[in-house]
Order: structure tokens, then sequence, then C-alpha cells
């Protein structure tokens, strides 16, 4: 489900069709640098790069108040977020400066073009989320007591798989506690995978984190029946708990806020 597994690496749907994207851009451009003119091979360099930079920075500028009490964020690319209609500026700005003719600048459409549609089609054939049911399973909680993942109270329901062994779900980790506090309205359940009462409680204390809804799924059977791989994965269920959207790998405070919106 919205993840491609390529050995031991867990790739999201959208940073896989980024992936695929820029190598059919590349490739396109190699054999524009081979056929037409070598110029292309320092236009499609330059392009990827800045590219890639200007999405990102209109990313961090359209969400700043995420990104104002900890700008160095906006290094962290690996979490997402682009706005990709951006890169077409250093492209066209770069196309001018080093290709300069303007057959060469006629000819750097067709890997521009070919490069956003492997990007959409890929994405769009990776990223589809099934509308499947919360599961009838009673996980213990952390702090006693049970809770079935069926039930609903009317809320939407942010459920997050996750392990204290994984990098990835401690730095996201108080992003999701800090949107546990500021979403009421939104029932969250952090849901341990394999991992044992004292493991996991020894690890909140030592990182300094009070949550609530704290599910230990020592049988990891909460990702069998999502079919996800990897972690961690953030789900996103409306209020019926019909799963609506998935997120796979770390997610950013203004991902899960714009995710939480889209299930108002």
């Amino acid at each position: 489900m919205n993840a491609i597994e390529l050995g031991p690496l867990v790739l999201s749907g959208e940073r896989f069709a980024i992936i695929v994207g820029v190598a059919v851009f590349l490739l396109g451009s190699s054999v524009l640098a081979s056929r037409v003119s070598p110029r292309f091979n320092g236009w499609s360099t330059v392009a990827v790069l800045a590219g890639v930079g200007a999405a990102r920075l209109a990313h961090v500028i359209a969400h700043w108040s995420y990104f104002a009490d900890d700008p160095l964020r906006a290094l962290a690319v690996w979490q997402g977020g682009f706005i990709w209609v951006w890169a077409m500026a250093p492209a066209v700005i770069a196309a001018f400066v080093m290709l300069r003719e303007r057959r060469l600048m006629l000819w750097a459409v067709a890997p521009v073009v070919a490069c956003a549609l492997a990007g959409v089609a890929t994405e769009r054939l990776t990223s589809r989320t099934e509308p499947v049911a919360a599961p009838s399973m009673t996980l213990a909680r952390l702090e006693g007591g049970a809770v079935n993942l069926a039930a609903v109270d009317g809320r939407p329901t942010v459920i997050n798989l996750w392990a204290s062994w994984c990098p990835p779900c401690r730095r996201e980790m108080p992003a999701l506690a800090q949107a546990q506090d500021a979403h009421p309205e939104v029932r969250f359940l952090f849901v341990n995978q394999g991992e044992g009462q004292a493991k996991v409680a020894g690890w909140l204390e030592e990182a300094g984190l009070e949550i609530d809804n704290v599910l230990l799924d020592r049988a990891m059977a909460v990702p069998g029946h999502y079919g996800t791989v990897g972690l961690p994965v953030t789900l996103f269920l409306d209020r019926d708990g019909r799963l609506v959207e998935a997120h796979v790998g770390e997610i950013a405070p203004e991902q899960i806020g714009a995710a939480i919106a889209r299930l108002r």
C-alpha cells in the first residue's frame, strides 16, 4: 500500500515517483547530449539540482509557520514536501544561459515533459489508498486498559505505527505528540510494533514524551491488516473508521496538519 520495496529500502509512492521522474529526465537529457549537443549534460545537472532546491524552498515558504522555530528542517528533504511547479523556473533560466540556441531550447522541452508525465503516472499508480475498514482488534493500552481499533467515537483517527528502535519513528514522534495536543477533535493511536511494555515506557520516559493512547501490538497484526511495509507508517481514518490516506516514512508537522485538514 502506497509504498515500493527495493530490497531493504521502502519508498513511499511520492518519493518513488520523484526518483522515476528525475531518472527519466536525466536519461532523456543524456540522449540529447549524445545526439544533439553536449551542452545538455551541464544543463540537466543544473536543472535537477536547482529545480529540487526551488521546489523545496517554495514548500518551506508556503508552510513557514511550521519551519519558523526550526529553519534548518528545510534541509530535511527526506521528509518530502515540494511544490514542483517552481522547479520549472530554474530549468528555463538554465536553458537560456547554458543552451543559448533556440533549437536546443526547443529540444529541452522533451525531457521536461517526459519527466512530468513519468512522475505523475508513477505517483498515481503507486499512491492509491483503498478505503480499508479499521480492524476489529483489541490492543493493550500502555496507560492501562485496552482499545478496540474498530470502535468509533465520532472523530477521525490517526494511527501511527512505530517502534523505539526506528530512527525516523523517533524523529517524528514529537511532531505527532504536538499534533495530538493541538487537535483534540482527532483521536490519535500510537501503535507500537513488537515491543514490550517496559521497553516502550522506558523509551518514552527517556525521550521526555507524554502521549496518550500508546498501544502495544506485540504480534504486529495492524500492518498485516492494512498491508503496510516498513516503519514508520501514519494512517488517517475518517469518522467511520475507513482508511482515507496513508503516509509511509517519516512525516513532517505540516504534512500532519494538511492530512488532518483533509479529514475534516
